[in-house]
């Protein structure tokens, strides 16, 4: 089964800051998934909220500044015995600083139309500069942007984040031509995974931190797990007993 850093490694450095995806590759982790935003001038930033109050204790939105403005920002505001500023990065910051990750998964938090087409422009082109076409997944809950992305039959493929299963999931993210299903871990079960994975789906599951559950979704047969905690999955994950993880 396969890990990913869940914003790099949201339980272990600020999230979706370079630090935390250097947290994720230091516990040996070479996947990270992460979220998007386009700053005012349209380049892609990697942050989950639309709003900068969470992480950096500014308010405003993250549409409203440019990128030379955001990364001026301190996304620490989460966790504030980190002992080093951290600033909201790029994109293709994270892709020039961390060259070593093998694939990711970006969660695009987009809804209009307009603002699906902006983002899978900037997504398209920026991953093709770092001709890392076979690394990226390209995942949203938004149905708008899936489908825009099946009409003009994207070149990266996408992946559909469930949360709450008020329709099936699997027919879900076939309707839109999906590769990837990104679900919650309570909507896990041995028959919706086979389900899933027959009809070519790769299932990733989110957001794991418990060592037992870890286990119980391997034992399920998931394709992938994203954690807040990079370093416990990668222990629990080579056979070491949960009972001694915390010794």
């Amino acid at each position: 089964m396969l890990i990913y850093g869940h914003r790099g490694a949201r339980g272990e450095a600020p999230e979706n800051t370079l630090p935390s995806f250097r947290k994720a590759m230091e516990a040996g982790v070479t996947r990270v998934e992460l979220d998007l935003h386009l700053s005012s001038d349209h380049q892609l930033m990697v942050i989950h909220d639309p709003t900068l109050k969470r992480t950096t204790g500014i308010k405003g939105k993250v549409a409203a500044h440019t990128a030379a403005e955001l990364i001026r920002l301190d996304a620490r505001h989460g966790l504030a015995e980190w002992p080093t500023p951290c600033p909201i990065p790029t994109l293709e910051q994270l892709f020039r600083s961390c060259p070593e990750f093998e694939h990711y998964q970006l969660e695009v938090k987009s809804g209009s139309t307009v603002q699906s087409r902006r983002v899978i422009e900037a997504i398209t082109a920026l991953v093709g500069d770092y001709a890392l076409q076979d690394k990226v997944v390209i995942t949203s809950s938004s149905r708008t942007l899936l489908k825009y992305a099946q009409q003009i039959d994207c070149a990266l493929p996408t992946g559909l984040v469930e949360e709450y299963g008020f329709l099936d999931p699997v027919k879900s993210a076939l309707r839109y031509g999906c590769r990837f299903l990104a679900l919650n871990w309570k909507l896990c079960n041995p028959a919706r995974i086979k389900q899933a994975q027959r009809r070519g789906l790769h299932v990733s599951v989110w957001t794991v931190n418990d060592p037992q559950l870890m286990l119980k979704l391997e034992e399920m047969g998931v394709d992938s797990l994203i954690t807040d905690v990079p370093q416990l999955a990668m222990r629990v994950l080579k056979g070491q007993s949960p009972s001694r993880l915390t010794e």
